[in-house]
């Protein structure tokens, strides 16, 4: 066995294997960029190097950084995570000619199956169903737009290599193939410093379902059941589970069996992913093959009881998997929550800066579910624009799915991250979305949901009262506080008024207390709506949690003090609350609104990014649709358009110019 392996890569996945590595006794080295100087893997790590710039392509993607970094610490072999050099070929012969280990498959594998171009090629030759598309090289736009046209509308332009919904564009008509192939081709470049991409058929109402599989040096190879990974926005997978609410046990053991005799035609060496496009009636067609850790993995490990980075290192070291087919037993329901930093409020567009509080639920097992955390940040830590926006991967176990998908929204309800914009609010709003709770899915879920966006959450009738309860109680027990302070001159009463007006949002809920007393831990009836509800909780002022429960139901929400009131966040939901007198209520729904400030002559920028290029000049009338400008931010390049006709008057940024958000781009007359 190794006694000393380096990560080449960065934030939770490099955390995560040193874990494992520190599990099996083997010391770890860290790379880190001058961006990560101060970075959660750099701490964790027995050793750490610094590679170079804050930008990949001048660290992370550098092979002969990483190659001295062994070679100056000793390590004998190399995790490369997923990302970054993964699933380079050239990477993995660079190492094995200084006698380093590549822990992941060998070059051979690699280069056949992780180009995706490559890939379909040598599926089709081993008879593998395939989705009908073009895998040669495409010249140009015209020519992406010619074969798109035989293949036939809807189109999928994706990047040849890397992955991560990085380079791939979705065309339903001709107009769009131009501007996807432009854009997915530039991704791709400067992403994966390969721009090649490939047109396929676009499967409408698919499901996507994957297959790991985990092979040695020694012949044996064996399928860990699928993955569900349907949930995806921009085709970047979003919430994932194991097993999938769709398969039968017919339709996996065929996918499974499929994948294997795929994975033993490459001679496969570690765990790899087989990504299946399924329709409506469960044929399934093979998309690609990651020859890599997925960023998914901890669901299929939390059903078998596999650690995938344990065995991918034994692997590597020459040993023999531990077990065969007949052994592997998938048990309960796993299911992992992408945390990115963006703002589900505007499109879900890149935030960066300082996490400010970063709480995540407590990890471990608590009845009958299990949470887990694989992170790669800490309070105070800092968002770069420089990488992926992903924050943490929160997963939950339980025997059911149902029992999972609950257990799922209390830890997203506890899980507090401040300092930057997260997509917290959208994912506990999806664990109570009806046909996401039904297992109804498609790749088109958030899309076809969430056709305008994600707006806040509106609450019911039995949230509003259920969030009253929460503000009132959270204001009674503040209140008691102060009136205990030493220095005050009225001493504590103990008693309090009995009516109370709860203002959240725009609407107000008229609340009376039963008993008058507060207690310290608060323990009421409060009747709210006619019906008395009894709260209870241990929540202190300063907490970010309130967990308690209302009329006998648990509740955990984020309770943030905002001027004259609460910030309430719970289940998706997240407004403002007022607690008022009935008076005070009164005079309150008599204040004037204040309006924004108006911005429709303006294009501001959306998010903190580069900008790659502006498309107009001054002085140009655009049409609504058209392209203004494009601005890059964490890897992924954004289209800004012109919501109407309007004439360009003014231009405010240029090309290569770092934007801070809501920067003015262009003005327009």
């Amino acid at each position: 066995m190794f006694k000393k392996i380096l990560i080449a890569n960065r934030g939770e996945i490099a955390c995560r294997v040193i874990k494992t590595a520190r599990r099996m006794g083997i010391a770890t080295v860290a790379v880190y960029s001058d961006a990560d100087r101060d970075a959660l893997h750099v701490e964790m790590a027995d050793e750490a190097v610094l590679i170079g710039p804050a930008a990949a392509a001048e660290s992370y993607l550098v092979a002969n950084k990483i190659i001295a970094a062994c070679k100056q610490t000793g390590a004998e072999a190399v995790h490369p995570g997923y990302g970054f050099l993964s699933e380079r070929a050239s990477f993995c012969e660079a190492l094995e000619k200084e006698g380093i280990v590549f822990i992941g498959p060998k070059p051979k594998a690699i280069m056949a199956m992780g180009d995706k171009i490559e890939s379909k090629k040598f599926a089709n030759a081993a008879k593998v169903s395939t989705v009908p598309g073009y895998l040669g090289v495409i010249e140009d736009a015209s020519h992406a737009e010619k074969i798109a046209a035989e293949i036939g509308y809807p189109v999928m332009i994706k990047a040849s290599a890397g992955g991560g919904g990085k380079g791939m564009r979705i065309a339903w008509s001709e107009a769009e193939v131009r501007d996807g192939f432009d854009r997915a081709r530039s991704e791709a470049k400067s992403s994966f410093g390969d721009d090649r991409v490939f047109i396929e058929k676009y499967v409408v109402e698919p499901r996507h379902i994957e297959i790991q599989v985990l092979a040695d040096g020694h012949g044996n190879v064996v399928y860990l059941g699928e993955r569900e990974c349907s949930i995806q926005r921009r085709n970047q997978k979003v919430v994932e589970e194991a097993p999938s609410p769709f398969l039968d046990a017919e339709t996996r053991a065929a996918m499974g069996e499929q994948s294997v005799a795929l994975a033993r035609a490459v001679d496969y060496q570690s765990a790899g992913t087989v990504e299946f496009i399924v329709d409506r009636d469960r044929s399934f067609y093979f998309l690609e093959m990651n020859t890599r850790l997925q960023v998914e993995h901890p669901v299929t490990e939390l059903v078998t009881g596999i650690d995938l980075v344990e065995q991918m290192i034994r692997v590597a070291a020459g040993e023999k998997l531990p077990f065969t087919q007949s052994d592997i037993k998938l048990n309960g329901w796993a299911i992992e929550s992408r945390l990115y930093a963006e703002d589900p409020y505007r499109t879900f567009l890149p935030s960066i800066g300082r996490l400010t509080r970063y709480r995540p639920p407590a990890e471990g097992k608590s009845g009958n579910t299990i949470v887990r955390n694989d992170t790669g940040v800490f309070e105070g830590a800092e968002i770069s624009m420089y990488y992926d926006p992903m924050i943490a991967k929160l997963c939950t176990w339980a025997p059911t799915r149902l029992e999972a998908i609950e257990a799922m929204g209390e830890a997203l309800d506890g899980f507090v991250v401040d300092g930057i914009e997260h997509n917290v609010p959208f994912l506990a709003a999806l664990m109570k979305h009806p046909r996401w709770r039904e297992g109804r899915l498609s790749t088109g879920f958030i899309a076809e949901e969430y056709p305008d966006g994600f707006a806040p959450m509106v609450p019911d009738a039995h949230q509003q009262a259920t969030l009253a309860a929460v503000a009132l109680s959270a204001s009674l027990v503040e209140a008691n506080r102060r009136e205990r302070f030493a220095d005050r001159l009225r001493g504590p009463s103990g008693a309090t008024r009995e009516d109370w007006t709860v203002r959240l949002g725009d609407s107000y809920v008229d609340a009376r207390l039963v008993d008058g007393l507060v207690t310290i831990p608060f323990d009421m009836d409060i009747e709210i709506g006619g019906k008395i509800s009894n709260v209870v909780t241990d929540w202190r002022p300063g907490d970010s949690v309130w967990r308690g429960k209302v009329a006998g139901q648990s509740v955990i929400a984020q309770i943030r003090p905002v001027l004259n009131g609460l910030r309430l966040d719970w289940q998706g939901i997240s407004l403002k609350a007022k607690v008022l007198t009935p008076r005070h209520a009164a005079l309150d729904k008599l204040m004037p609104v204040k309006l924004p400030p108006d911005t429709s002559k303006l294009l501001l920028c959306p998010m903190p990014g580069l900008v790659v290029s502006i498309a107009v000049v001054e002085g140009q009338e655009v049409k609504a649709g058209e392209t203004l400008a494009v601005v890059e931010a964490m890897k992924m390049e954004n289209v800004l358009r012109a919501e109407r006709d309007l004439v360009v008057s003014k231009i405010n940024a240029k090309p290569g110019e770092s934007l801070a958000v809501d920067a003015v781009i262009l003005e327009f007359a």
